[in-house]
């Protein structure tokens, strides 16, 4: 079975790039499930149900946020009703939507999908491990679920390694979202889980973290703000990480990340020919 996992959508670059490759994708290489992180997709700030839907028709299965969900004031309604979009599990009890969610994949296996922010140099939610470990209790890779993946849009790369030490063994794959800086560590971890600390994000990288870079430096040079953060809107990179899972465990056989256009150059798991 094939998971592919693309990072954060920044604006409407680094939206439409994803949208425009990700029916190639499926189709060429046999991508039985494919998870979107969109919480920057609306310029740059949350997520419209307009352009949820438009980046499910194009192939997602699941979309997962962070703590951009709610910029887009319209999502606390809608939310109830996309059971394919996903807020962060660790919004305290009362939040609308959901963090988590069973889905069926392609080929008909189950997948839990879990969207989890971490508490480091951020807006501190509850504990993300503890919401994490309830969920793991409650579906368990194997038996009710044929697939785990969690989504921790998180700054501190501690924690986030952290997080995929704690599920090792119990999730498929734990990716990094909210950095937008694609990491060269994918790995299988000692358990079979894979892992990799941030996914990258889908958008221009002639940018600051996807954004226009004029204003970011002037902020850092000038510690005073001087206009709003806009979305670049060069030719954007499409970066995320592709699984191979062992169907008999639910653990990962393989894990590669996937970067392609833009500034980036095109990288495609090598056991994914072409067929």
């Amino acid at each position: 079975m094939r998971l592919l996992f693309l990072g954060d959508l920044v604006g409407r670059s680094g939206r439409q790039a994803a949208i425009d490759v990700l029916p190639r994708l499926v189709d060429r290489h046999k991508i039985d499930f494919v998870i979107v992180n969109g919480e920057n997709a609306a310029a740059g700030f949350g997520i419209t149900e307009e352009i949820l839907q438009d980046v499910l028709d194009a192939g997602a299965d699941v979309v997962t946020t962070g703590n951009h969900v709610w910029d887009q004031r319209d999502t606390l309604v809608y939310i109830e009703r996309q059971d394919r979009l996903l807020r962060p599990l660790n919004f305290p009890p009362g939040a609308p939507g959901r963090g988590a969610n069973l889905f069926t994949a392609r080929n008909g296996a189950r997948i839990l999908v879990m969207n989890v922010m971490g508490r480091v140099f951020m807006d501190s939610l509850d504990d993300p491990f503890t919401a994490v470990d309830r969920v793991l209790e409650a579906t368990p890779l194997g038996r009710v679920a044929d697939a785990i993946v969690i989504d921790m849009h998180a700054e501190a790369t501690s924690e986030k390694q952290a997080m995929g030490h704690f599920a090792d063994g119990r999730a498929t794959l734990v990716v990094g979202t909210h950095t937008h800086v694609p990491t060269a560590d994918h790995q299988i971890l000692p358990g079979g889980t894979a892992y990799m600390s941030d996914a990258g994000m889908c958008g221009d990288y002639d940018s600051v973290l996807g954004m226009e870079k004029d204003e970011p430096i002037s902020r850092f040079l000038r510690k005073i703000p001087s206009g709003r953060f806009t979305p670049a809107s060069g030719e954007a990179s499409v970066c995320g990480v592709a699984v191979e899972v062992d169907e008999a465990t639910g653990l990962a056989r393989a894990v590669e990340p996937l970067r392609i256009g833009g500034r980036l150059s095109q990288v495609l798991p090598s056991s994914w020919a072409e067929g």
